[in-house]
């Protein structure tokens, strides 16, 4: 395809469209033309009419007026054509209104043939209906119609299809390579056509190319940072522990200690991110009775929620007990967990977090409702992108990453993730997991 000329998309589209007129209008008239000459031909080439008017002259002048129209009807029938003989004085009278209608038709020049058979009579000619035909001027124009709109639709098909095509093979590769199909591209057959379309089909190629090499940097970036952090944060743990142990100042250590925790917590939960992520949807998966692992989660949480001085209350019916959905537990555990430890951070001491579970469809939804200082609207989109923090609308101490991972594991179990905000004020976070119906 690089061989070809570079023709601009706006010339292809224009040149189409004029050239589909121009071939309407060329063979309309080329079938017009030949039809009417098939029609004129079939009069003309019959010899003698003028003869044969002469003759019915005659024959008028000696046996009266209708002896010739008898006689032109029989000759009429073996050269298979219609004949009146016209007498100039009564021609209006004398001529079948569909034969004067048709010598007065300003849509086609074809007319009847007429021959002057001397200064008084005149001979009309035309096919009948049984031979080559004599056709109206309706089924011209009929046939010019058809042509054109025969044409044109062909041709706006094309152009549609020309540019339609390779837009749609872009934007369902733009959202596979959203959905994390990453290795997806353009296909060359469109990336190498000579117009804007591979213009820009090339350019997104490109740019999905810079985009994924920079994020795979990223992930390799944070992934190695980690790794080389958990050894020398394990080591100052333990050299904290032990100065403690040797009478140094207590209180001073127990800080170090606390900022060590956290840099051991962080390093935890970036390292959970891009497992999860690398892992995709290739999680193991067995049974998991959801009602039970967010009890367990709950009670997990219990004293830090008392601490915070938080009531957290559960709301389920009888009937979910035996729910499960398919999946990996502790990944799932590791997901509710970040989602409550976020919704007790940013709950003030007295209010409460809300947890219910129910059923829509084929789809178990878990919401999570805080009664804290919610999040503004331009936030929400945001919250579950790595390291994004909404500190003006809730303050939080973390590091972005709960969510993230949260989000993360969910989509791993074929699920959903939303937040919005609550009857409260509050965000409430919703997770949309398939039933596991098993066999």
């Amino acid at each position: 395809m690089k061989w070809l000329p570079s023709v601009p998309l706006f010339w292809r589209i224009f040149l189409s469209i004029w050239l589909a007129m121009a071939v309407t209008v060329v063979a309309s008239n080329l079938a017009s033309r030949v039809l009417l000459d098939r029609e004129r031909q079939a009069i003309e080439r019959q010899a003698g009419l003028h003869d044969l008017g002469l003759e019915a002259i005659a024959i008028r002048e000696e046996n009266g007026k209708w002896a010739p129209w008898r006689f032109l009807r029989e000759q009429g029938e073996q050269m298979d054509l219609h004949l009146i003989l016209i007498d100039l004085d009564d021609k209006e009278r004398r001529l079948p209104s569909f034969v004067r209608e048709r010598m007065e038709s300003s849509w086609y020049p074809q007319k009847p043939a007429l021959f002057d058979i001397n200064e008084r009579y005149q001979l009309v000619a035309w096919p009948r209906a049984s031979g080559e035909g004599w056709l109206d001027p309706g089924v011209f124009r009929f046939i010019e119609l058809a042509l054109a709109a025969v044409l044109i639709t062909l041709a706006c098909w094309w152009i549609a299809r020309m540019v339609s095509r390779p837009m749609n093979h872009m934007e369902q590769t733009a959202r596979q390579i959203a959905g994390g199909r990453t290795e997806l591209r353009v296909s060359e057959h469109i990336a190498g056509r000579g117009d804007e379309v591979g213009q820009l089909a090339t350019a997104f190629n490109a740019m999905t190319d810079q985009l994924c090499t920079l994020l795979e940097r990223q992930k390799h970036l944070l992934r190695d940072i980690s790794h080389d952090l958990r050894t020398p944060l394990t080591r100052q743990r333990i050299a904290i522990e032990l100065a403690t142990d040797a009478g140094e100042d207590e209180q001073l250590m127990a800080s170090i200690l606390r900022q060590n925790e956290r840099l051991e917590a962080m390093t935890a939960q970036i390292l959970t991110l891009y497992r999860v992520a690398e892992q995709g949807n290739d999680i193991e998966r067995e049974p998991v009775a959801l009602l039970t692992l967010i009890n367990e989660v709950l009670q997990d949480a219990a004293d830090y929620a008392e601490h915070q001085g938080v009531d957290c209350q559960l709301t389920a019916g009888p009937e979910l007990l035996k729910s499960s959905v398919l999946g990996d537990g502790e990944l799932l555990r590791r997901a509710f967990e970040n989602i409550l430890q976020n919704a007790l951070d940013h709950t003030s001491p007295g209010d409460a977090v809300q947890v219910s579970v129910g059923t829509s469809g084929q789809f178990l939804e878990i919401a999570f409702e805080d009664e804290g200082p919610g999040v503004d609207d331009e936030h929400l989109p945001h919250l579950f992108e790595p390291f994004y923090r909404a500190d003006k609308s809730r303050g939080g101490q973390g590091w972005g990453l709960g969510l993230a991972i949260a989000r993360d594991i969910v989509a791993a179990h074929d699920g959903s993730i939303r937040a919005d905000r609550g009857a409260s004020g509050g965000l409430r976070v919703t997770i949309r997991l398939p039933v596991f119906i098993g066999t």
